[in-house]
């Protein structure tokens, strides 16, 4: 096995993944997976900079993964860059800071490459099971963007469209500086037209009707899974696999986004750096049940950090 380390540094979180990989086994044993809600990208479509507190906030999680790689002796290390820092002006000094304390470089990877890893991380180990029929589409909502993958064993067609929790949120659920509590009906509809549209887009080039089974990744579908369990705190081995229907997504969605602030944070298993942008997260995720008729969504914990570990190892499925 080789010893391996990953990191996925989103619009809204950074997060690492330390694990010993077997490629010719398929054997991915987690040492250590961790989150840290840094908002990157926050106020990157208004702006087009990473704001200089949200950098030192990304440093900050980058110096307390580098004590952990160290600790537990990773021998290969990635960090992959999605949405945020893809459209940044002054990424050059994400890259900086990043070189500075881990050693490595930033990879700015397009969102094809992300949807790729995304589809490895949830796939690999479900593509034995009998119960889940094929071809998959994995949907991963991030805070910037959201991948849409459709695939067997491989990838079949892939696209990243910007309709992410963070940028929904901020460019339709904000008034007078702050997140509107709750939102009103228009805005609301507003972001309903912004994700209808990226997802006319989408369909052009990636046959999301065809799927038979839904895999939903990534902090907004966790945690709607954590609502649907009503679990009293957040449990990883709980959400990993579990089943939600789309009566109870839809039930979800709207209460939070009739919800307040207050509300929100009062939810046992809610992280409180996704109680603001929860609901645009979930109602992309219904959305795009909506859209491939899909009766379930069956959630994963695996994800693109998993993608990222299997390519470090030297099985990408690149």
């Amino acid at each position: 096995m080789t010893r391996v380390a990953a990191i996925d540094c989103g619009t809204n979180s950074i997060r690492l993944l330390v694990a010993d990989a077997d490629p010719r086994t398929g054997e991915l044993v987690e040492l250590d997976r961790r989150m840290t809600i840094v908002r990157l990208g926050q106020g990157v479509d208004r702006t087009g900079r990473l704001a200089p507190e949200a950098l030192e906030r990304t440093f900050a999680a980058c110096r307390d993964y580098a004590a952990v790689i160290k600790e537990l002796g990773a021998q290969r290390l990635r960090f992959v860059a999605t949405s945020a820092s893809r459209d940044a002006e002054n990424r050059d000094e994400f890259v900086r800071g990043v070189l500075d304390i881990l050693g490595v470089e930033p990879e700015v990877i397009s969102g094809d490459q992300e949807a790729e890893f995304s589809f490895t991380g949830a796939t690999r180990e479900l593509t034995g099971r009998d119960d889940l029929a094929r071809p998959f589409l994995v949907v991963d909502i991030g805070g910037g963007s959201t991948e849409l993958v459709v695939g067997e064993e491989h990838v079949r067609a892939a696209r990243s469209v910007d309709i992410g929790c963070v940028r929904m949120t901020e460019r339709h659920l904000v008034h007078e500086g702050a997140v509107s509590d709750p939102p009103a009906p228009a805005q609301v509809e507003a972001v309903r037209a912004d994700i209808e549209a990226a997802l006319d887009l989408a369909e052009r080039s990636v046959p999301l009707r065809e799927a038979h089974t839904l895999v939903g990744l990534a902090g907004s579908v966790t945690t709607v899974s954590a609502i649907a369990q009503n679990l009293p705190e957040y449990d990883s081995a709980a959400i990993h696999h579990s089943r939600i229907s789309y009566d109870k997504v839809r039930e979800i969605t709207e209460w939070l986004l009739a919800s307040t602030h207050a509300e929100r944070a009062a939810i046992p298993s809610m992280h409180p750096g996704r109680v603001d942008v929860i609901a645009s997260g979930a109602l992309v995720l219904l959305s795009i049940m909506e859209r491939i008729g899909a009766r379930e969504v069956v959630v994963s914990e695996h994800d693109i950090l998993d993608g990222i570990a299997w390519s470090v190892a030297g099985d990408s499925g690149e």
